[in-house]
């Protein structure tokens, strides 16, 4: 009986141990929480500023290694949102964000958020003569999600990057 119970904490101990490695990084980053909005666009970031990427889990891996997660914007005033992000603990290309032309000119616009790395991540995204910025923490674990993306080249999507 001793025995199991000093496996179950040697094993409890290293499950944990990455994670609180991984919570001392994202401490560092001042993460945005919930819906972030201005006058013109209003964005909606997970509750605690965290996209996780983990096989079997929701998002993407892009064709250069890149992870994506489906993001949601509403435009309050009519236009095209262009949008993207540069990593703030690291050294990384900007990140990019897919639209589907299909949504019009105002109201609700998804998208596809595309980060190069993990990491901690500046998202700007401008509409009209106004900018909304957030703060999000991005991690991978394992290989991340199992699905492998490619953007459609038949004129439905467009990319942008700040």
């Amino acid at each position: 009986m001793k025995t199991i119970r000093i496996c179950a904490l040697l094993l409890a101990g290293l499950a944990v141990q990455p994670l609180a490695a991984a919570g001392s990084l994202a401490d560092s980053c001042k993460v945005s929480k919930g819906q972030q909005k201005n006058e013109t666009l209003m964005a909606y970031v997970p509750p605690e500023g965290t996209f996780v990427f983990y096989p079997g889990g929701p998002g993407f891996v892009d064709q250069d290694g890149a992870l994506g997660m489906k993001f949601a914007w509403s435009r309050l005033v009519p236009g095209m949102i262009q949008a993207g992000g540069k990593r703030l603990d690291g050294n990384a290309p900007p990140a990019r964000v897919y639209f589907n032309k299909g949504y019009g000119k105002q109201g609700f616009h998804p998208s596809y958020l595309v980060f190069p790395t993990p990491g901690c991540w500046q998202i700007t995204g401008r509409l009209a003569d106004q900018s909304l910025t957030f703060i999000v923490w991005v991690e991978k674990v394992g290989d991340g999600p199992t699905w492998k993306y490619k953007l459609p080249d038949d004129g439905s999507w467009y990319s942008t990057q700040l």
